[in-house]
């Protein structure tokens, strides 16, 4: 005789229990199936919020939280072999904050409480003034640590490998959660786990072109191709891998062509195109957020270059060379300065050029349909434009590719290295750029080839055929810009 024999009030008992699963099951799963609440936590400082709110990119790419806190411990194999644990090893950096994430992360409730993409992923990166010197985290630079295709190449080795598996991850969870409460496994392993894992290969599916250009290393991104995927545009082969750039004064960037290759003079769809490309959708967009955001970054001044390493001497002999050889394409108020010259002209790398096609620019417009800030200003373009130098010493490597370690290389061309290290964020204050030799490069960072399609160091020699005493005095007043 069965228990339930002995006692048919624990049959009624078990049946009742069972019907209430059901029942959360079924409410479990209609809170899945909801998009993640479109008022994500917002930090009364700007600069928290800029480096940890939201820019609405969580609902559509972003990983449940528990799940996205455990994976480095649960995938640790499919991490790059970079320096650091866990996320560092990507080049998320982390500033001690209370809620445990790194810069550049964000946190929405709803829809299993997800994890996103923010500015601060790309716009967030390190100094540091001697090997032993500790590291400055820069707002506003680029993010010379980030490995963004690192990132996506981690999460789908993992989401591939038997250790992404529901009793595994929640196990692991417990582990760094003894909190982790009944109903949440529950809605886990009914739910949550499978559609973290179908959504991260969905997307490695879209991202199958990786596998057919260089890597992007980090510091670097291909915008555009992903946007060919995204509107339904015939997938070519170019590679449109770019350096990420900063983000500060942005006021006077109004009105200017922007995007390497000048094809749109609107701040405000740049700001919206690179957040979709973050992982947000046109529904999705934390509108008041980014705006606050835009509204900040409009006068948000770049980190002045050290006084005392500038020898002002020769700096001031540099501002008449820079004057007469630089100022016109590169200064606020120039009349070509953020207009695009052509590239038979500039002879720069053309493959982010080739890779912004007028069928994608005539996409783009199309994006927001419905909406009032609907895009209308991308345009297709024959060369780069030419960018103001504010804070160009943080804006190492150089050209619009990344291709050349510091502004001396720049200057003097027979000195560009065919291969060299990024990633590795001690300062080289003679050169004007990031140390990209030697072991400790070697060994902290990241190897870049200019032979590799895309890479090419050539081009933008103006300036370079100027008597050396020139160009070292314009070296030292680049360093005050």
């Amino acid at each position: 005789m069965t228990s339930a024999h002995r006692n048919p009030d624990g049959a009624q008992g078990r049946a009742g229990t069972l019907l209430a699963l059901l029942l959360l099951a079924t409410s479990v799963g209609l809170r899945a199936s909801n998009p993640a609440r479109n008022d994500g936590p917002s930090f009364t400082d700007i600069v928290e919020h800029f480096k940890y709110g939201s820019i609405g990119a969580e609902e559509n790419s972003g990983i449940p939280y528990w799940i996205w806190k455990v994976l480095p411990d649960v995938c640790e194999s499919a991490l790059p072999a970079r320096a650091g644990s866990g996320y560092e090893r990507i080049g998320f950096l982390s500033d001690g904050a209370a809620h445990g994430r790194p810069i550049g992360t964000s946190f929405r409730p709803g829809n299993g409480d997800r994890v996103g993409l923010n500015c601060a992923t790309c716009h967030v990166g390190t100094l540091r003034e001697s090997p032993d010197a500790a590291r400055q985290v820069i707002v506003g630079m680029p993010a010379n640590q980030m490995d963004l295709q690192g990132y996506g190449r981690f999460l789908t080795a993992c989401a591939k490998s038997p250790a992404f598996e529901t009793g595994r991850l929640i196990d692991a969870i417990r582990k760094a959660n003894p909190e982790f409460g009944f109903f949440s496994r529950l809605a886990y392993r009914l739910f949550i786990v499978r559609a973290a894992r179908n959504g991260i290969l969905d997307r490695a599916k879209q991202n199958a072109w990786f596998d057919d250009r260089p890597a992007f290393g980090p510091g670097r991104v291909d915008t555009f191709n992903p946007y060919k995927v995204l509107l339904g545009v015939p997938m070519d082969t170019t590679v449109g891998t770019v350096d990420l750039p900063s983000i500060w004064q942005q006021r006077p960037r109004e009105g200017l062509w922007l995007h390497w290759d000048g094809n749109n003079d609107r701040v405000e769809e740049r700001n919206k195109s690179a957040a979709i490309g973050a992982g947000a959708t046109p529904k999705s967009l934390d509108l008041p957020s980014m705006a606050r955001i835009e509204r900040w970054l409009l006068d948000f001044p770049p980190p002045a270059y050290p006084a005392a390493r500038i020898d002002q001497s020769r700096a001031g002999a540099g501002r008449a060379v820079y004057a007469t050889a630089c100022a016109s394409c590169h200064d606020f108020g120039e009349s070509a300065v953020g207009q695009v010259t052509p590239i038979d002209a500039i002879g720069t790398d053309r493959e982010r050029l080739d890779s912004f096609t007028p069928a994608l620019a005539a996409a783009m417009n199309t994006i927001g349909k419905g909406h009032p800030w609907k895009f209308s200003h991308f345009r297709k373009t024959g060369g780069y434009a030419n960018m103001p130098l504010d804070g160009v010493w943080l804006r190492a490597p150089y050209l619009h590719n990344g291709s050349v370690p510091d502004l001396r290389s720049l200057l003097f061309p027979e000195e560009r290295p065919a291969t060299f290290y990024r990633a590795y964020d001690v300062y080289d204050w003679e050169r004007v750029g990031f140390v990209s030799t030697g072991p400790d490069a070697e060994r902290e960072g990241v190897r870049f080839d200019t032979s590799l399609r895309g890479n090419a160091n050539t081009g933008h020699t103006y300036g370079t055929s100027l008597p050396t005493a020139d160009k070292l005095a314009l070296l030292e007043y680049l360093k005050t810009m």
